[in-house]
């Protein structure tokens, strides 16, 4: 039986998070598991999904797409016999929060992420969570914008307060900063 363990990995766009995630995964072993959280709404996205199956071909990655409900793709995975799991990620799961649920805040935010954390905590195995670090930049100028930032911020502070490590990359280049 695999070990529980949270792991977060952070970062800007484009910053190699993503690819460092399954790297991690990889090396820890056991039957690996991909939550998608992703909706595919154009054909760049398309695309961008593509270039994400094709580095896990042939690897015997399990992928459940789940773009709200981690909590119940957590469980479902575990049921499947799930040892390392990778949520990629926790930023576009809270866009598809935002966009259904408008009224979402940072204090209702904060429950779905203590939520979040009580499921890690209890499935027996790893799991690496991906999140894109929205606070380095200016501050957007519109008031949705804001709200997404600081609701991101909000769901990255708590679960990087539980996590066992957590991860910084930058130019593909991961910082282990706990």
């Amino acid at each position: 039986m695999m070990e529980n363990k949270i792991i977060l990995v952070t970062g800007g766009a484009r910053s190699g998070k993503s690819a460092f995630a399954e790297d991690l995964v990889r090396k820890s072993g056991g039957k690996r598991f991909y939550i998608a959280t992703a909706p595919v709404l154009d054909h760049e996205m398309e695309d961008r999904v593509r270039r994400h199956k094709e580095r896990r071909k042939n690897e015997n990655w399990t992928t459940i797409e789940e773009e709200t409900d981690l909590d119940h793709a957590l469980e479902s995975a575990v049921r499947q016999g799930a040892e390392s799991i990778l949520v990629d990620c926790l930023t576009l799961w809270i866009s598809n929060l935002l966009y259904r649920e408008p009224e979402l805040d940072e204090d209702k935010m904060a429950e779905r992420s203590e939520k979040l954390v009580k499921t890690l905590r209890k499935i027996p195995a790893q799991t690496v969570l991906v999140t894109n670090e929205t606070g380095l930049g200016i501050v957007p100028e519109n008031p949705l914008a804001r709200k997404f930032r600081d609701l991101s911020g909000k769901c990255s502070q708590i679960i990087a307060a539980q996590a066992d490590e957590v991860y910084f990359t930058v130019a593909g280049i991961p910082w282990r900063i706990k």
